[in-house]
């Protein structure tokens, strides 16, 4: 199975990562789309992976897709899933940063996968964006990371409710969930990526 194509960014600061941060990309976008964010992030001490789906978006020149969204099998679901599933696990011993200090995030089909994926490994964190659960997962697989999930009221592409009942069946299996919706549309603001932040932060720096 062919890998990820993935732009890295090293930490700003010039030290060594304290930790790394994976954020997919949507349906349509690309990584590049997320990397201009990175400035915004505000973690000079983690080092950045933005992976590009596997999938040419059969409408967006230059798009990518994580799997179909135009048919309602989801096909590509499992080969995205794989693919993304074993880089993960190469990452400790590409970086030396383990799991435990990595947070895997995405904004829409990206924070769909990053809940498909992330609630089966023992990352950090899970930072849901305007995403939504493919299906519920399994009891078994507890403990879950924590997760912050992120949703705008006035989402007109992904719809609030798919961010709440998200909430609600993780809650219910035991998972930490921090929530917080806002009055926006289906978008990545400043106070979105602020609270991204603090999230990223207090679940990859050891205590003072």
């Amino acid at each position: 199975m062919e890998s990820l194509d993935v732009i890295s960014v090293p930490p700003t600061s010039g030290n060594s990562p304290k930790g790394i941060l994976v954020a997919l990309h949507g349906w349509g976008a690309n990584a590049q789309d997320l990397v201009t964010l990175a400035p915004f992030l505000q973690l000079p001490d983690y080092q950045l992976f933005f992976p590009n789906a596997p999938f040419p978006h059969p409408h967006a020149p230059g798009g990518r897709a994580w799997y179909a969204l135009e048919r309602e099998n989801y096909a590509g679901l499992e080969d995205s899933r794989q693919r993304l599933r074993e880089w993960l696990l190469s990452l400790e011993s590409s970086t030396g940063i383990p799991l435990s200090k990595t947070i895997l995030g995405g904004f829409s089909q990206g924070g769909a996968m990053t809940l498909d994926v992330g609630l089966n490994l023992p990352l950090a964190g899970l930072c849901s964006l305007s995403g939504y659960l493919h299906a519920e997962p399994k009891a078994e697989n507890a403990p879950f990371p924590p997760i912050l999930i992120v949703h705008g009221r006035q989402d007109g592409v992904v719809r609030l409710e798919a961010a709440q009942k998200a909430r609600d069946i993780l809650i219910a299996l035991g998972a930490f969930v921090d929530y917080a919706e806002f009055d926006m549309g289906h978008e990545v603001t400043p106070v979105v990526l602020n609270v991204m932040q603090r999230f990223i932060l207090s679940w990859t720096s050891p205590p003072a």
